[in-house]
């Protein structure tokens, strides 16, 4: 399908859902398994003929990774709601009680299926020359080498550990992965049963040495089995089997803390000994050393999962080895904007020229590493002003930041300490910060600042001008390879003091009492985005064009769903990419049938936040309302989160984002999925032979409008003309 042809389709025909009362909590789908949903699409991806052999290793890989913490946060506070007594049921009627057994059906099968693809793609592997052993399979050759690999790599950090009344059974942390042993001993076969906990400090796989293109792998616990003499001496296993924790990570921090950092770090340390909600166990475990170790973490059997393959698998990342190419994506280099290039790297010059929004990765993030640490070099730059909801460890834009307040400028960053499962990297960024002299604030107890914001105080003759960059995504140059966001720059007046009165705000608490380009959540967010959208049921209704684009990563907030369906029956068009959860059930007859979901798993991990409002002229138009946010439109971030809704004026960038952002997101078949009205998606249909429109191919190959400069400004496609 072309661009043209996405213009020319129709909506889907309506259908009636039966047995679901669309006047009630039935019009919404279940949050939970609409997640569930999404990591069955990010699982489908490792048997896509379509996607090399390695990479499809490395989704199946993360689509474990997402399930281990969907149970340790989503699953653990379903739990807990269960356990207080709570019944009360989620917007789809749902209680939690019920939602957990439907997510331990569904996940279960998920896991199956993970173990059936790691089957499959390990027999392709081997195909490839590409070999993962277990002790049984080593030869003698290879024993002197992996002697010397345990004695010297890992036999220094392990801890063989006996069970008996004199060492009880220890402590195994969230995400432990464990061999259980029964051994006997020689001498007078007295039984021993012990456990011996898998560093993770350790890679999970040793690389043996090879032939020539071909490449052996064993896993760490395999090395193990195979050196257990040395572990126990005068021993020999009887039996053995190995099992994985996962364990509450929820965070609990007392609202009224007098010292923000002190109380996460006593949480942080609450959190790898909270309860137990799930427990992997290899299928052929012996009994006596299940039921111990089951009795001794306080596992059910329901919350018991048989494996019968490997325990996680979420380390097959390993295996997604650099020196096969042949079996990766083809290699990619992110572009410098030409703009930037035309003034020898000089972001304030570039931006100073016109508003200017970068596409990530396929524009580098390194421009926005490189304006901040411009600016800490600038002797013109009075003032930087940062927020940091997530970023790298060793994090090139918090050494600008601490090079600028050495330097004596004045430096301000909001650290977010909420973000979960990096609170701990965060809380060592802030401290990094306060020595080198910033002022460094947490901002709301009860709300997460997830806005992405920073601000660049420049002199310029006798005149103070304020740089500004917003974003979709974290200031993370590590993810931004892989994520796709916006980076929107400019220097435009109203846009930097509304920055400013954000940080104002962060910092003072004192809420902004005008904004003249952004909304916040979540005081202004939501009823911005619903005055948006009952201003194109008026255009409907007077008989004038009306529709709107929006993507996005989740989609489950009641009141934006309601005015969505609301808008629907009024005849507005709706095209919505959602990457992950969706709450809306589209497609149905009287309620929402001229609303129509996609979701994109591919190459890269759809991330952006916009939203296009046709304004009376349809889309695409130059007369459109154009946004970007760093908001999905979840409860959460609308409602507990600070957050941002920049309206896009600079009519090259609102060209950009409609024409080419949002067009090619809409007219990608070959890596979307389309969701039908009971929430099941189904991959879009290619007839074969013909040509499969691809948006990340797309994005890599041409550079954006916004970015052009001098050089090669014709080249830059638009996937659709604007009306005028």
């Amino acid at each position: 399908m072309t661009y043209a042809d996405f213009l020319k389709s129709d909506f889907p025909a309506p259908v009636e859902l039966q047995d679901v009362d669309l006047t009630g909590p039935g019009r919404f789908y279940n949050r939970e398994l609409s997640w569930l949903g999404f990591n069955w699409r990010v699982l489908e991806e490792s048997e896509n003929p379509r996607v090399p052999l390695l990479e499809r290793l490395r989704f199946l890989s993360i689509s474990a990774t997402n399930l281990d913490e969907f149970y340790t946060v989503r699953v653990a506070g379903l739990r807990e709601l269960v356990r207080e007594g709570n019944s009360h049921p989620a917007q789809d009627g749902l209680t939690p009680a019920e939602q957990l057994v439907l997510i331990n059906e569904d996940a279960r099968n998920l896991l199956q299926k993970q173990q059936e693809m790691y089957g499959r793609l390990r027999a392709e592997m081997e195909a490839e020359n590409i070999v993962i052993l277990d002790h049984k399979s080593i030869t003698e050759d290879d024993k002197p080498f992996l002697a010397d690999v345990f004695l010297n790599k890992v036999f220094p950090v392990l801890s063989p550990l006996a069970i008996d009344p004199a060492h009880p059974f220890p402590f195994i942390p969230n995400l432990g992965y464990s061999l259980a042993l029964q051994l006997e001993r020689n001498k007078n076969k007295s039984s021993l049963k012990a456990l011996l906990p898998i560093p993770h400090q350790i890679d999970r796989f040793i690389f043996l040495p090879s032939a020539e293109g071909t490449t052996r792998a064993l896993p760490l616990e395999e090395l193990l089995l195979l050196h257990l003499d040395s572990l126990f001496p005068g021993y020999k296993a009887k039996g053995h089997c190995s099992f994985r924790v996962l364990r509450d990570s929820d965070l609990e921090v007392e609202d009224e803390a007098e010292d923000l950092v002190r109380e996460f770090e006593v949480a942080l340390k609450r959190r790898r000994r909270g309860e137990v909600v799930r427990m992997k166990l290899s299928a052929d475990a012996p009994k006596a050393l299940r039921s111990l170790i089951m009795e001794e973490l306080h596992v059910r059997d329901d919350e018991v999962v048989e494996i019968d393959g490997m325990i996680g698998l979420a380390d097959l990342s390993e295996l997604v080895l650099d020196e096969r190419p042949d079996l990766l994506w083809p290699s990619f280099a992110p572009r410098v904007p030409e703009r930037v290039q035309d003034f020898d790297g000089n972001m304030f010059a570039a931006i100073s020229q016109k508003d200017m929004l970068l596409h990530h990765p396929y524009e580098t993030f390194d421009m926005v590493v490189r304006f901040l640490q411009q600016a800490a070099r600038d002797p013109n730059v009075v003032a930087i002003k940062q927020t940091l909801y997530r970023t790298s460890k060793n994090s090139p834009i918090v050494e600008a930041l601490c090079e600028a307040a050495e330097d004596g400028k004045s430096v301000t960053a909001l650290v977010e300490l909420k973000a979960r499962f990096d609170e701990a990297a965060n809380i060592h960024q802030s401290r990094r910060l306060e020595r080198a002299g910033a002022h460094v604030v947490y901002g709301f107890t009860d709300w997460k600042t997830h806005a992405k914001i920073s601000t660049v105080v420049r002199r310029e003759g006798d005149q103070l001008v304020t740089y500004t960059h917003y974003g979709t995504g974290n200031y993370h140059p590590i993810t931004a390879k892989i994520y796709t966001d916006l980076s929107f720059f400019t220097c435009d007046t109203d846009l930097g003091r509304d920055a400013t009165k954000v940080f104002n705000y962060l910092s003072g608490y004192v809420e902004p009492e005008k904004l003249d380009n952004l909304a916040i959540s979540p005081h202004s967010l939501k009823s911005r985005l619903i005055e948006k959208i009952d201003a194109e049921i008026e255009h409907a209704k007077a008989g004038r064009p009306a529709e709107i684009w929006a993507k996005m990563n989740s989609l489950i907030e009641p009141e934006v769903i309601d005015a969505l369906y609301k808008a629907s029956q009024a005849g507005v068009k709706i095209s919505l990419v959602i990457r992950g959860i969706c709450g809306l059930r589209p497609g149905i007859k009287g309620l929402s049938e001229n609303i129509r979901v996609k979701s994109i798993v591919g190459r890269f991990l759809e991330h952006s936040r916009i939203v296009c409002f046709g304004n009376g002229e349809g889309l695409p138009s130059k007369k459109a309302k154009v946004y970007i946010s760093s908001a999905d439109w979840m409860g959460r971030n609308l409602n507990r989160r600070v957050e941002t809704l920049v309206e896009i004026k600079n009519a090259t960038v609102k060209a950009q984002i409609v024409s080419q952002v949002m067009a090619a997101n809409l007219a990608d078949v070959a890596q979307s999925w389309v969701m039908n009205a009971d929430g099941s998606f189904d991959r879009a249909e290619v007839p074969e032979g013909e040509f499969a429109f691809n948006c990340h191919r797309f994005f890599m190959e041409y550079p954006s409008l916004s970015g052009r400069g001098s050089a090669g400004a014709s080249d830059v496609p638009k996937l659709t003309h604007t009306n005028d």
